[in-house]
């Protein structure tokens, strides 16, 4: 790009944050009239609190609103319950959005002191902006457990319940009973990946047949979808919905989140009547999504003008010639890419299982440190078959490391050049961030879709980030070497277009998490279970390594066209992959 071209896109990404969180704030505030505030308070066992609040338009102390606590799941974050939240402060409920125990900006560690259910529940009816005569509670999966464990331990300090894919008698909630919780409707899809562990019952539409469910119900019979049970005056009232979809899906979904708007419309007094189907909320979603393609896209013409200044146009190399795999060696290359992964992805969530991994001061994030694992043996396995194929076939050809973007001709390594890609790198993903900070200020947002979110750190996060910064790093420089040496595409001397380079690269990297989803999920759609039901789990975090690795193929193969070489790239893949996971995940060693 042309110094002109190059400013007018950087001008396109500031656009997109900008109008995207634009967007997203005019949204969840609902025009500018619903108050968001990000606030903090200290829980029973002294740990720090995080949460969101939404207070509705004309709510104060003399006229104060039913209120409702709406609790994330595990591994989200109080961002991810933005649609049942602004849903309900619509329609004139105060809204308190938590952050659970280890997640966010809540203290660590993850599962500590009830999920912080119990500390949401007593806050929010410390706030003399509530009705304490009509607080619902609202969770989705873990964030349920949380809302059965303060209902138990303040039998009188709520009115009603919303289990989204989530149950009762688990992970320390309480077993449900004809009488407890209270007025409680369970939203459960029919494709839900937790029905076992949540409810007995291997294939998710079979719940209804569960004595479990039964129970909780009050009727000898199968539980019948849609029709009420009990009485609302009594306390005693129960109702199933049952969506077709899966698990995630339902806290993004209108109709799951319909349901739960139903239900407290049916169970609480002093709301608006605001039709079911009148949401808004997803149009958020979207504003959050431009913000960030906004920052995405922001990351190229950043880099290219600071390419351009004096420090770091030594940077700036045409790369060595081509000397990849070509023909059918290409294919077996990329096949191997591909699939090497695969069966190493499944060994890793191995670690996973209850008692295989201790958090420790060292790596506090169980799942983090089980990616890790994961992208440190498929560096190494990926590594050792480069260099099988670089000695035994490639250097006859008169290839060398320089070839792949490795070493500099007649230098080696050269120390300063790669200096500097870190610090280059530094700065673009600093850059970044600095969005992400001005929009969470400017507009109390992150940048997400769905699963996938982008959150500012915490100086927890950064200490945490620092942890496992080098294990990722030796994972992306392997990955640029495969990319960019062994895999790359063109003639000798004769490159392909940038784009398609790209696009061929992001098949590469995601092909393989497809196949793999598509193994798990396909027995499940076809009313079963999970191929592997033990790794329900890992099959919703991979959702979110999709964008990911994404990211990755832009990233590498951009940075790798400007410099020549795979270390700007690498450094801040490192930097972007290892913010985004640290920042998104549950911390479970306590500090």
């Amino acid at each position: 790009m042309n110094s002109k071209k190059t400013k007018w896109v950087l001008f396109v990404a500031l656009l997109l944050i900008i109008g995207g969180g634009l967007l997203a704030y005019c949204v969840q505030t609902d025009g500018n009239t619903i108050k968001i505030k990000d606030i903090r308070f200290i829980g029973s066992d002294g740990k720090l609190n995080s949460a969101l609040l939404y207070i509705p338009p004309g709510v104060s102390k003399k006229n104060p609103a039913p209120g409702i606590v709406a609790t994330h799941g595990y591994i989200n974050s109080r961002e991810t319950q933005d649609g049942f939240a602004i849903e309900f402060a619509r329609r004139g409920y105060v809204v308190l959005a938590p952050d659970q125990s280890g997640h966010g900006f809540s203290d660590p560690p993850a599962f500590g002191n009830a999920f912080g259910g119990m500390d949401t529940l007593k806050y929010l009816r410390t706030l003399d902006i509530v009705d304490p005569n009509n607080i619902g509670l609202e969770g989705h999966s873990m964030g349920g457990w949380a809302s059965v464990i303060a209902a138990a331990t303040n039998p009188d300090g709520y009115k009603s319940l919303v289990l989204a894919s989530s149950s009762t008698g688990t992970y320390g909630a309480p077993d449900g009973t004809p009488t407890f919780p209270r007025n409680m409707a369970l939203i459960y899809s029919t494709y839900d990946e937790f029905s076992q562990l949540m409810w007995g019952s291997p294939v998710p539409k079979n719940i209804v047949k569960t004595d479990k469910l039964k129970k909780v119900f009050g009727t000898p019979d199968d539980v019948e979808v849609g029709k009420l049970y009990g009485s609302i005056e009594a306390g005693t009232a129960r109702k199933l919905y049952q969506p077709k979809m899966i698990h995630p899906r339902v806290h993004f979904s209108t109709e799951g989140i319909g349901d739960a708007v139903e239900w407290m419309q049916l169970t609480l007094k002093g709301g608006k009547d605001i039709p079911v189907n009148n949401q808004i909320w997803y149009w958020k979603e979207l504003g959050t999504f431009i913000a960030m393609i906004g920052m995405i896209l922001l990351l190229f013409p950043l880099g290219q003008l600071l390419l351009q200044a004096n420090f770091f146009k030594e940077l700036n190399e045409t790369p060595a010639e081509q000397k990849a795999a070509t023909g059918f060696g290409w294919w077996v290359g990329a096949v191997l890419t591909v699939l090497v992964p695969l069966p190493l992805f499944i060994w890793a969530i191995g670690y996973s299982a209850p008692g295989k991994l201790t958090a420790s001061a060292l790596f506090p994030q169980n799942n983090t440190t089980v990616i890790m694992y994961w992208a440190v043996v498929v560096a190494l396995v990926s590594l050792i078959l480069f260099l099988l194929w670089h000695f035994i076939f490639n250097r006859r050809k008169g290839a060398s490391f320089v070839n792949y973007g490795l070493t500099w001709k007649d230098k080696g390594l050269d120390w300063v050049k790669i200096g500097k890609s870190f610090v280059l790198a530094a700065i673009i993903c600093f850059a970044a961030y600095l969005t992400l900070a001005f929009s969470a200020w400017a507009f109390t947002t992150d940048y997400r879709l769905w699963v996938f979110a982008i959150k500012p750190m915490s100086l927890l996060h950064f200490r945490i980030f620092l942890m496992y910064f080098v294990p990722v790093l030796i994972y992306f420089l392997v990955i640029g070497l495969i990319l960019h040496g062994e895999l790359r595409r063109g003639k000798a001397g004769s490159e392909v277009k940038l784009w398609k380079e790209t696009l061929i690269n992001i098949f590469l990297l995601i092909t393989g998490f497809i196949i793999l989803e598509a193994l798990q999920y396909g027995p499940l759609f076809a009313g079963g279970t999970l191929a592997i039901p033990a790794a329900s789990l890992w099959s919703i975090i991979m959702f979110q390594l999709f964008p990911i690795f994404t990211i990755v193929a832009l990233v590498s193969t951009y940075f790798y066209r400007k410099t020549g070489h795979i270390y700007t790239g690498a450094f801040l893949n490192t930097m972007l992959v290892t913010w985004i996971i640290v920042a998104g995940q549950a911390t479970h060693f306590a500090f």
